[in-house]
């Protein structure tokens, strides 16, 4: 296959990586940089020092930059991309997906959480952005518990590859299950964009939890009730709730929130220490998509008449109507409930 992954950052790489190494297939891989210098810079190293310092490139995977759909290729040429890999952040997903509006190939995204609102409107999921801007493509979203270092140094991993077309789901699958790499395939593209979203802004209530050292019987109910409230989200959206069940909703809410290497963990874990959120963010280097998609989850959540204690403290705290401790004690403070989903 002819894979083209657009995207230099930490996980772009390391999926190009791994799909360069791929040991069931050979396949055809370029890594697109929007910086022609940062694609210099990667392929003269053979390392991304930025984002995945000391993991070295395979000698086989391309570094491009310029206009996109050079790299690609015309949709009737014999070497037309196979596959596109959109792995953005989700600020930029919508302007990837119009450049790439006209291609026949399978397109897919890696990137997690909502756009954010534009003019008093709501956040978009991926796929509602991409049925905005590019309805007649056949796409899909890559998912699951995944830290990119672990990926780029061939660790044991499993992900779902989601997508309503066939085409697609075979496609993520042919590109990318390897030894290393298993590759689950799951028709439910909402509630596995739903997982992905939500259990960034939880683990930023784990982080605080851990960071204000309230012990692990703490730590069990906040990841399980924000199960509960992420199940809730995605059943409302129209996902099937058995999908919170599998790598995209608990496997990534377990990962995210307990992993050292989660960005939107060490996030609470900053603002438990009393650090500043602008302090939090600027420590990490990269982006923590809990951050900007929590107001986005509250919004939806609330006009759908969805309850989530948990993401609405999360929203309090960062917008600085709660300090840590009362955020805790807000949530510790509400009355006896029923344990429902």
């Amino acid at each position: 296959m002819k894979i083209i992954v657009t995207g230099a950052g930490a996980w772009g790489t390391a999926l190009a990586i791994s799909a360069t190494r791929n040991s069931c297939q050979r396949h055809d891989v370029t890594l697109w940089a929007r910086d022609a210098d940062a694609a210099h810079a990667i392929d003269t190293a053979r390392v991304n020092a930025r984002y995945l310092p000391g993991c070295v490139l395979p000698s086989a995977l391309k570094l491009a930059s310029g206009p996109l759909h050079r790299v690609i290729g015309p949709a009737d040429s014999v070497d037309a991309a196979d596959l596109v890999i959109i792995a953005t952040p989700m600020a930029a997903l919508r302007g990837i997906l119009q450049q790439v509006a006209h291609l026949d190939c399978p397109v897919a995204w890696l990137c997690k959480g909502f756009e954010a609102p534009v003019a008093g409107g709501t956040g978009l999921l991926g796929h509602e952005v991409q049925q905005a801007v590019a309805a007649g493509l056949q796409v899909g979203v890559l998912s699951g518990p995944s830290f990119a270092q672990e990926v780029a140094a061939g660790m044991p991993t499993a992900l779902v590859a989601a997508s309503t077309h066939e085409r697609v789901r075979n496609a993520l699958v042919e590109a990318f299950h390897s030894r290393e790499l298993r590759i689950y395939a799951n028709d439910d593209v909402v509630g596995v964009e739903v997982g992905g979203a939500v259990k960034n802004v939880l683990a930023i209530a784990t982080g605080l939890c851990d960071g204000l050292d309230l012990g692990l019987n703490a730590r069990a109910a906040l990841i399980t009730r924000g199960l509960a409230e992420m199940t809730r989200l995605g059943v409302a959206l129209g996902a099937k709730a058995e999908t919170f069940m599998g790598l995209s909703g608990l496997g990534d809410l377990v990962l995210t929130a307990t992993g050292d290497l989660s960005r939107n963990r060490r996030v609470g874990l900053a603002l438990a220490q009393g650090k500043t959120l602008e302090q939090a963010v600027a420590e990490l280097g990269h982006v923590a998509e809990g951050v900007y998609s929590a107001r986005t989850v509250c919004q939806r959540a609330s006009s759908l008449g969805v309850a989530m204690p948990i993401t609405q403290g999360v929203v309090d705290l960062l917008d600085g109507r709660l300090q840590a401790h009362q955020a805790v004690t807000a949530l510790m403070g509400r009355g006896p409930a029923a344990e429902v989903y």
